[in-house]
């Protein structure tokens, strides 16, 4: 934890607890400094309002790591060699949704700042919106690409704005929005969608469309941010989530899109949320895990 302290500060530090690391790695194989990208555990579902648990899905997801080969076969690639660090848990507090995005915003800050990939696993998603303002303030332009069944874009729900379910409304004020997999979501929404001119692709082109994935490449910036809600996948591959929609994407159609992105594009940062573990049902932890894996992988590729 010492070389922790020195890389982020005081301030970071503070609000991290201990630490389960990605891939079972040691502590002193890379610290923080050497890493090119580092793990953020974010164990938060505070606004949660169907199917609580999505707390537990960061440390079901570094759990699984334990089991992954380090090496992937499509890349011929081993990500822990570029330097994979993981930080403490986020603290949570139950006080306040707002105050966890702003906890999320300063450990994101002083990553991207150091020169880091930030990679935060969820936990719900509204917490994708610090790392968001934190990308934001330092690469311009910003795309975020949103993988997930919902778009995510009510004004307020529940009575507040700090929702899982408005995470990307607030988005629009800070960066570009390309969003992918969608196949649920209300009138106002769709109107949104429709009157901003946001680029919404839904599940159902994804499977069907081969040209779908260049149509969602002419849409990013030069630099993105990719926020991953596990939804996003048909619930027969992905049954492990708060709100599962019938009729998403494949696991290979998701692989083929997010390795055409991390060719063409600069990822500056991603998250894999809204993981919610099932008791007696490993498949579905160790999925979100090898996700995570492949994007480092496909992020790291041909990088030195």
């Amino acid at each position: 934890m010492g070389m922790e302290r020195h890389a982020l500060g005081a301030e970071v530090m503070r609000h991290l607890g201990p630490c389960l690391s990605f891939l079972g790695l040691p502590e002193y194989a890379r610290p923080v400094e050497e890493a090119r990208a580092v793990i953020v555990a974010a164990p938060y579902d505070g606004t949660t309002t169907f199917k609580a648990g999505t707390r537990e899905g960061p440390r079901a997801i570094l759990w699984a790591s334990r089991e992954l080969e380090c090496y992937e076969e499509d890349t011929e690639t081993e990500p822990y060699r570029h330097g994979i660090a993981t930080l403490g848990e986020l603290s949570v507090t139950a006080a306040s949704p707002r105050e966890m995005v702003e906890r999320v915003r300063l450990v994101g800050s002083a990553l991207f700042e150091a020169g880091k990939i930030p990679v935060m696993l969820g936990g719900e998603h509204l917490l994708s919106l610090g790392m968001i303002q934190a990308a934001a303030e330092l690469f311009q332009p910003l795309t975020v690409l949103h993988l997930d069944a919902h778009p995510d874009l009510r004004e307020s729900y529940q009575e507040t704005a700090y929702s899982n379910a408005c995470v990307m409304r607030h988005v629009l004020g800070l960066a570009d929005l390309v969003q992918v997999g969608l196949r649920s979501m209300t009138r106002e929404e769709h109107r949104l969608i429709r009157h901003r001119g946001i680029p919404a692709f839904f599940a159902e082109e994804v499977v069907r469309d081969t040209e779908t994935v260049s149509r969602v490449l002419d849409r990013l910036g030069p630099n993105v941010y990719l926020s991953i809600d596990l939804d996003v996948l048909d619930p027969s591959v992905m049954p492990a989530v708060g709100t599962p929609e019938p009729g998403g994407v494949g696991w290979y159609d998701l692989l083929a899109l997010l390795r055409s992105v991390t060719a063409r594009r600069r990822v500056v940062g991603f998250d894999v949320m809204e993981l919610c573990p099932i008791p007696g049902m490993v498949a579905p932890d160790f999925l979100a895990a090898r996700l995570v894996h492949k994007i480092l992988a496909y992020i790291f590729l041909d990088k030195k």
